[in-house]
């Protein structure tokens, strides 16, 4: 590159928008530190931008909302500000290409996952007024070969967002990824795709198959995290309990877990995305055994009723979900336990929500999140016979959601006189705000920490302190260093 290209790169500004989920967090951080390799400067504010770059999600109705109204937001800007091109990239854009982008002209392109490597010279073009033609969007459950040990090799020559890590001496090496949002904790990239065929969900179709990341880059971008003052590492996926299975083996999961609670600078590593029928022995053991591995498990139940199961493509029941809780609960009696449900699946009966219901009344889980079934481009789920009318939809979730919120009180509660050790996300005079052990980041509530000056007057960000519960709110929880329990 010629010095007066150089010059000329460095001027260009660049914000990145984020919608969806923690996995769309790591993707746009490898996009931004792609970009600042290329010369673009990351700014905070889209107006101070020549380019904004929209990560969309495209998971359901809600999130494709959501990303339509960011881009026509970016878009405003266009004329008033130095906003001169707005850029779709991400799971709705990787999804619906071409189509997005004959409904949304305000957006200048639309841009597939294979854009990524090269989106830094991409953007130059298109501020300078380039169009280019849109993604075409393809089922990449194909791209791959269909065997996961076949896999490795082939995802050599596929882009994978989130997987750019290089390893170099010592394990370390180059991170493709800059950091974006402050704070302790960060999301890490375990695998990208999914193999099953959940008969609601459209992810696997735009997200492709499973492909593992091999367990030296996840631990390479886990050193450079902690570099970056990360004490908490999320490992994310769309489904963390296959992580291995295309790399020599389902064991993998487990040793990766404790290599990675002796990365220098971590405190706590948690999992998410953990799918019941695949939980094993070791895995489970790992998570609730491992010193720096919080007891900690995120469940995708989905529903408890046997026959919803069956009809989602899943498995289980109340009796074998409730078996697996008691497990995980034997192996960490405080441990933190999560889950999503979906209500109004076609055919869903009034005894079936009574099964869901009777569920949760006994696995008495600290966080649940209720959805109501939408139906979703190209699912089986979508032509499925028994389809329910969407008011009722709405009317189950606010029956279950009540339930919830009552039993996710009481849960907390139980927490009232016991020690949890906090991560500390902010702090102010003689208090602070944070996590405990069995919160998860932005979904399951936070604790409020406070101490005697005299003593803890110098807890900062990323410390871990250990306290008693006072009280709860929700799923909030009041918590004393200093107290007795």
């Amino acid at each position: 590159m010629s010095t007066t290209q150089e010059s000329a790169d460095s001027s260009r500004t660049v914000a990145l928008v984020t919608l969806g989920c923690a996995r769309n967090d790591v993707d746009s951080e490898e996009l931004a530190g792609r970009l600042s390799a290329d010369g673009w400067t990351i700014v905070d504010e889209p107006s101070d931008a020549e380019a904004i770059v929209v990560n969309t999600c495209g998971f359901i109705e809600s999130a494709k909302k959501d990303s339509i109204d960011a881009l026509l937001a970016a878009a405003d800007l266009k004329g008033s500000t130095n906003v001169q091109a707005v850029v779709a990239v991400g799971c709705f854009a990787q999804r619906y290409g071409e189509e997005l982008s004959d409904v949304l002209p305000e957006a200048d392109a639309v841009l597939g996952f294979d854009a990524y490597p090269d989106l830094g010279a991409r953007l130059r073009r298109i501020v300078q007024g380039e169009r280019p033609a849109s993604h075409t969007p393809t089922d990449r459950r194909l791209v791959l070969p269909i065997s996961p040990a076949q896999r490795p090799a082939a995802s050599e020559d596929v882009v994978l967002p989130g997987h750019a890590a290089r390893v170099g001496q010592g394990g370390v090496g180059e991170v493709v990824r800059r950091r974006l949002a402050g704070g302790p904790t960060a999301p890490l990239k375990l695998a990208s795709g999914c193999d099953r065929r959940c008969s609601f969900c459209a992810i696997p179709s735009f997200r492709g198959a499973f492909v593992s990341r091999p367990a030296e880059e996840v631990i390479a971008e886990a050193h450079w995290l902690a570099e970056q003052g990360v004490r908490e590492v999320v490992l994310v996926s769309e489904n963390t309990t296959s992580y291995g299975k295309d790399l020599g083996g389902t064991h993998l999961l487990a040793s990766l877990l404790r290599d990675l609670a002796q990365v220098p600078g971590l405190q706590w590593v948690r999992t998410s995305y953990l799918q019941p029928a695949e939980m094993r022995p070791e895995i489970l053991a790992a998570i609730a055994g491992t010193p720096g591995v919080v007891p900690y498990f995120d469940m995708s139940f989905q529903h408890a009723s046997a026959d919803v199961l069956r009809r989602m493509r899943r498995f289980g029941n109340t009796e074998d979900f409730l078996a697996l809780i008691a497990q995980m609960r034997d192996a960490a009696p405080e441990c933190g336990i999560r889950s999503n449900v979906i209500v109004g699946f076609p055919g869903e009966t009034d005894a079936d929500v009574a099964e869901l219901e009777n569920f949760l009344v006994n696995a008495r889980l600290d966080a649940v999140g209720v959805f109501g079934f939408s139906p979703e481009d190209g699912t089986e789920a979508a032509a499925l016979a028994g389809q329910i009318d969407p008011i009722e939809v709405a009317a189950r979730v606010e029956r279950v959601s009540a339930l919830v919120d009552e039993l996710v009180s009481q849960r907390a509660e139980d927490r009232v006189g016991q020690k949890v050790d906090v991560l500390i996300e902010s702090v102010s005079g003689h208090g602070a705000e944070g996590r405990a052990a069995h919160q998860a980041p932005e979904v399951d509530g936070c604790a409020t920490v406070s101490w005697e000056p005299a003593t803890h007057e110098n807890f900062k960000v990323g410390d871990i302190v250990t306290g008693v519960v006072q009280s709860s709110d929700g799923a909030d929880l009041v918590v004393r260093v200093g107290a007795k329990s």
